[in-house]
């Protein structure tokens, strides 16, 4: 007998994006399927055990506005909470957790065991059902089809992984699970480019075996921050981590074994991340540093598995052991899983339009690793927007498009759909024009009614919200219109922060003094004492007029960049006619296929000249003139 399975939504692969995609999936209605190579490992944390960092962060609270569970499920799982460049601008400040992992691991499963809609399989997808260049289901090892209107391929590392320690090598997504053999030929039968990554992780050592007498403690905050936006978030006892530092010795062991490491041997034929090198690279590339950082960080608080950060590496067991006994602290120091790297098939993300659909197969999506990016954040980011859009597109609904000016999350896709990348893709601030609009603590502001329209945020959190920006707004105004004159107590309190004032000032002005911030206006304005604001609402209301200038200056660039986002580039256009452009940009806009002028704009090898020539196209086009090129050329 011949059994057929239907669903809406069938997610291929449980990691981080598999399980934003299939939480925001089922929650919009869609008979969803998750398949996991191995249900145990569902949202597991294959390398660090740690949510948020540097832009990272404004990922994760991007999740959490549009109503992913990336964010929940760190905060109820943290170990530690640190917030990062304080002494920065709000810009670059950035949150992180050291999570549980296990802890993770089992919040997360509950949450998709306990979704309506949804069902979880283990087993491995080999194959895909495609008729009429549209996706119809997908096919398991063991030859069972699973019909469905849309696909969402989250295969992580999986997809052909190879895991190399040494010289030795051998099949695998992660150490001790196998990889996912199959899916990648049959990618490439339909049409698609199929291409090599490799990224990489350090050893687990056990704690009992650390003398942390000789480490520099790194204790989390006292005052508590949290990813999501969600209330009475778990206030958890937190767990210090530690700092060692590389010596010479560590150095010296490494240099006499690169012809041991199979990248130098040229045996891994994928490029690594560049802003996460392997220790091996660090030492290399930075000769000129005598000592690296090292994060000791634990794992869980029920367990002696230990991760060592900053120390990722694919050279043999027992060099690793050298290296790791070179570490202070870590002399006697016993290896529970060693470092390793991994190689696995990705899909140039070229090849997917900025719903995360393919170009080449109607319904099918892809997100995270797959499409060339590092990190878990990414990966969820990328999961949750495919999870939205592939239900809007079983409804036959306008699928969701995020701007680069709108979030992270958007300028992550608009980046991997429009650039050529070698290399995993991390997310980073510096890769974001607006990063002084799109900062981690506005996310709720920029996204949550996008949210609530797509209906992943409920009604409760919605009038929340919605107070939330009321209370923003009304303290704002009032800060604006409140004087303040100088008097002998005003001035005595501001001295100790090397501030007078001789005149009458707004709160709001004296809020934009470089030393003065909210919680030194609670001490000269006494109904500001009795309002008793939440912090998170008055750090805004602060950011928001501190950095007023400049945020009025980044909005007037968006304004300017938006006319060219306004002009849409038609999808029948054949750049090979277009004899003017030059022969780099004419195959890079073919490939790529930009939607509008704005994209086409960030495409490598396209000049400002090819953008002029395209904009001349396309208002002759719309003019149904053809002989205004001709004309200025």
């Amino acid at each position: 007998m011949n059994i057929t399975f239907e669903y809406d939504v069938i997610v291929v692969g449980g990691g981080h994006a598999g399980c934003e995609a299939a939480i925001a999936a089922s929650k919009l209605g869609a008979k969803t399927l998750l398949t996991s190579l191995n249900m145990e490992n569902i949202a597991t944390m294959p390398c660090n055990p740690a949510i948020g960092g540097p832009a990272k962060s404004n990922l994760v609270r991007e999740i959490d506005a549009l109503g992913g569970i990336m964010g929940i499920a760190a905060d109820a799982t943290y170990l530690q909470m640190k917030m990062l460049n304080l002494s920065k601008g709000p810009a670059v400040r950035a949150l992180r957790a050291q999570s549980d992992k296990k802890e993770y691991i089992k919040f997360v499963r509950e949450l998709l065991e306990n979704q309506g809609n949804l069902q979880i399989k283990q087993c491995t997808v080999t194959n895909l059902m495609v008729e009429n260049d549209k996706i119809c289901g997908v096919i398991d090892e063991l030859g069972l089809k699973y019909k469905a209107k849309t696909v969402i391929l989250t295969t992580g590392t999986s997809l052909n992984g190879k895991i190399f320690i040494g010289l030795q090598s051998f099949p695998a997504g992660r150490l001790g699970e196998m990889p996912a053999v199959g899916l990648s030929d049959a990618l490439i039968k339909l049409g698609f480019t199929v291409k090599k990554l490799k990224t990489g992780t350090p050893a687990r050592v056990d704690s009992r075996t650390i003398d942390y007498s000789k480490l520099i403690i790194q204790p989390g905050d006292e005052q508590l921050n949290f990813f999501s936006y969600e209330p009475n978030r778990p206030v958890r006892e937190q767990i210090p981590c530690y700092l060692t530092r590389t010596t010479k010795q560590t150095h010296d062991i490494i240099l006499a074994n690169l012809d041991k490491s199979p990248m130098y041997r040229g045996l891994i034929e994928g490029k690594g991340p560049r802003y996460c090198p392997s220790i091996e690279d660090k030492v290399v590339r930075f000769a000129h540093n005598p000592s690296h950082h090292i994060f000791i960080e634990p794992e869980g608080k029920n367990t002696y598995e230990t991760y060592v950060q900053g120390f990722s590496t694919s050279l043999p067991a027992d060099v690793q052991l050298q290296m790791l006994r070179s570490l202070p602290g870590l002399e006697n120091v016993f290896v529970l899983k060693p470092a390793y790297a991994v190689e696995y098939d990705y899909i140039p993300a070229v090849q997917l339009t900025h719903s995360l659909m393919t170009k080449r197969i109607e319904g099918l999506f892809c997100a995270g690793q797959i499409n060339g990016t590092s990190g878990y954040e990414e990966a969820a980011a990328q999961g949750l927007v495919a999870g939205i859009n592939a239900v809007r597109h079983c409804e036959n609904k306008p699928l969701i498009i995020l701007s680069r000016s709108s979030s992270y999350t958007g300028t992550l896709i608009d980046d991997l759909v429009t650039k050529e990348m070698d290399e995993p893709y991390r997310m980073l601030t510096s890769r974001s024009e607006y990063r002084l609009i799109l900062r981690q603590d506005n996310a709720d502001t920029r996204l949550t009614p996008l949210g609530y329209e797509i209906g992943l945020i409920n009604q409760d959190r919605w009038q929340r919200f919605q107070e939330k920006q009321k209370f923003i707004s009304k303290e704002t105004e009032r800060l604006e219109k409140t004087r303040i004159k100088p008097n002998e107590d005003v001035n005595k309190i501001l001295a100790g922060y090397d501030e007078e004032i001789k005149l009458s000032y707004s709160l709001a002005d004296l809020i934009r003094r470089p030393k003065i911030n909210y919680e030194i206006i609670k001490e000269i304005d006494a109904y500001a004492q009795d309002l008793y604001l939440p912090r998170d609402i008055y750090e805004q209301v602060e950011v928001e007029l501190k950095y007023a200038g400049y945020i009025e200056r980044q909005n007037s660039q968006l304004e300017q960049a938006d006319k060219l986002e306004k002009i849409k580039i038609p999808d029948d256009i054949n750049y090979q006619d277009i004899i003017q452009l030059s022969k780099e940009a004419i195959d890079k806009l073919s490939k790529v296929r930009p939607v509008t002028l704005a994209q086409a704009s960030r495409i490598g090898g396209v000049n400002p000249a090819d953008i002029s020539i395209l904009m001349v196209i396309l208002e002759s086009r719309r003019r149904n003139k053809p002989e205004a090129l001709d004309r200025l050329l």
